[in-house]
């Protein structure tokens, strides 16, 4: 298995991935040939045999330079059950641009238990704290879509 950063060549690769995964909003192809130009050092792909498994999709938010903020993580349906997606997340946080981040931020569906799981995990492998509040409510969005909480893991160790 190979862990690396993504470039701009991989953002149609991830939008294709997403279509497998199920559960994950699938932007725009756009949007993740944008993110992997100005944000590549932050997210992370997991390959093997030149097939692409999982990616995290993170970002440190500008004014909050403390926090690494997990966009999104996908696993490929036959990679699941491996611990494949708290090993990327170790991974990024392991990456030079992530040095000094303090709290790994993201959020999650109430539903999404598997999300939370894994989020848990790190918390307890790195010895932090774990938090859910809310933060987006299902009202903001245009379309039908669940709340949106925010887990926060942190100060990390």
């Amino acid at each position: 298995m190979i862990l690396r950063a993504p470039t701009e060549r991989d953002g149609a690769r991830v939008w294709r991935l997403l279509a497998r995964t199920g559960g994950l909003e699938r932007n725009t192809c756009y949007a993740y040939v944008l993110l992997f130009s100005d944000f590549g050092e932050t997210c992370l792909l997991a390959e093997q045999d030149g097939e692409l498994l999982g990616f995290v999709l993170s970002y440190r938010p500008p004014n909050r330079r403390e926090e690494l903020f997990v966009w999104q993580i996908g696993v490929a349906p036959e990679a699941r059950g491996r611990g494949l997606g708290t090993r990327m997340l170790e991974a990024v946080l392991g990456q030079p641009a992530c040095h000094g981040v303090q709290y790994l931020t993201a959020t999650v569906s109430p539903d999404n238990e598997a999300s939370r799981r894994m989020f848990a995990a790190v918390a307890r492998r790195r010895g932090a704290a774990f938090s859910s509040t809310a933060r987006f409510g299902a009202a903001l969005f245009a379309e039908p879509h669940l709340d949106e909480d925010q887990v926060r893991i942190g100060p990390l160790q």
